[in-house]
């Protein structure tokens, strides 16, 4: 039985691509334009996400951090075995990043993970997107989007609507999320701004919550209900 409400995640994410060149004007940083490609791997991601929630896939349990590859590289590739296989390097060389990279990789957002599992939702939530986002990415390549689809794992797996992406919250995702990609892991001032960063990321999460994401096996009292949550 599906978490997640794909026809209405798609729908808002092609909102967004119809009035992008707008909102790319406004943005901090440019972005890359949201081709029908990118929007058809983020389904093919949400997915996937959607498939893991179903399963009850702890994705922060040893012997399962794989899962988090294999989104990237859907959010990159797709779902094609054939055009996985062309970027097979870029894959390999996410990997090895992925496990290895000094004093970041995966290690590093497991570590702050396990110290804030007593933390709300939403904090958990906008820590790991900034520890993946912060420099070193955890990613080569598609670390926003891949970031997104962590948060909605996150978000979505204690019951709460995934984030996504909408012509209404995109600034307020991407013009904070520049600052962040720009910050060191191992600067000293970097890790007294991370809380302010979280808590702010937070209460942005808080504030987006859609119950029409969450798929309609949900009755509109249950939705309204976890629209109405506090933060923990």
């Amino acid at each position: 039985m599906s978490v997640l409400n794909l026809a209405a995640i798609e729908a808002a994410l092609r909102e967004v691509q119809r009035v992008f060149p707008q909102i790319n004007k406004e943005l901090f940083d440019r972005r890359d334009s949201l081709d029908d490609e990118v929007i058809e791997n983020m389904m093919q991601a949400y997915a996937l996400v959607d498939q893991l929630l179903t399963d009850r896939v702890d994705i922060f349990a040893m012997g399962q951090l794989n899962h988090w590859l294999k989104l990237n590289a859907v959010v990159l590739c797709g779902a094609d075995p054939q055009v996985v296989q062309r970027h097979h390097r870029l894959l390999e060389a996410t990997a090895t990043r992925f496990y290895d990279e000094p004093g970041a990789g995966i290690g590093d957002v497991m570590d702050w993970y396990a110290l804030n599992r007593g933390k709300s939702v939403w904090r958990r939530a906008a820590g790991v997107f900034n520890r993946i986002l912060s420099d070193p990415q955890l990613f080569i390549e598609g670390n926003h989007r891949s970031g997104a689809l962590i948060m909605s794992y996150v978000l979505a797996r204690e019951g709460y609507p995934p984030f996504v992406l909408t012509k209404e919250n995109a600034r307020g995702f991407f013009n904070p999320s520049s600052v962040i990609k720009k910050a060191k892991k191992r600067s000293f001032i970097m890790q007294y701004k991370f809380q302010k960063f979280t808590g702010l990321f937070a209460d942005y999460l808080q504030n987006q919550q859609n119950p029409a994401f969450l798929a309609s096996t949900r009755t509109k009292t249950e939705k309204k209900a976890l629209a109405a949550r506090p933060s923990d």
